[in-house]
């Protein structure tokens, strides 16, 4: 197993509770919009960034009660919460090998 489904398995295995999904999913997607933003307003930018950290940070200790999974795995688990979403939003799938 690669790093990468490594950490993916981490991080999924450490978002277990239905609104830390959600809050995840919408993290995921203000980061997405923080990088866009950063070509037009850089404090938008900024507001986007602390906003996926205080949600990703309070759906761990509030919901899933654990750590979260950038402790294990820093910055592949930003990779690899993007892949889970964007597997969740569009129903993709990772291909199977052989």
């Amino acid at each position: 197993m690669n790093n990468f489904q490594e950490a993916k398995a981490h991080f999924v295995a450490s978002h277990r509770h239905p609104i830390n999904q959600r809050l995840h999913h919408l993290t995921n997607l203000l980061a997405i919009a923080a990088v866009i933003l950063l070509f037009y307003d850089w404090r938008l930018t900024l507001i986007c960034v602390i906003l996926t950290q205080v949600f990703a940070l309070g759906g761990h200790a509030f919901f899933e009660k654990n750590e979260p999974a950038f402790r294990k795995y820093p910055g592949i688990t930003i990779l690899a919460s993007l892949s889970w979403s964007f597997e969740n939003w569009f129903g993709l799938r990772p291909a199977r090998k052989g």
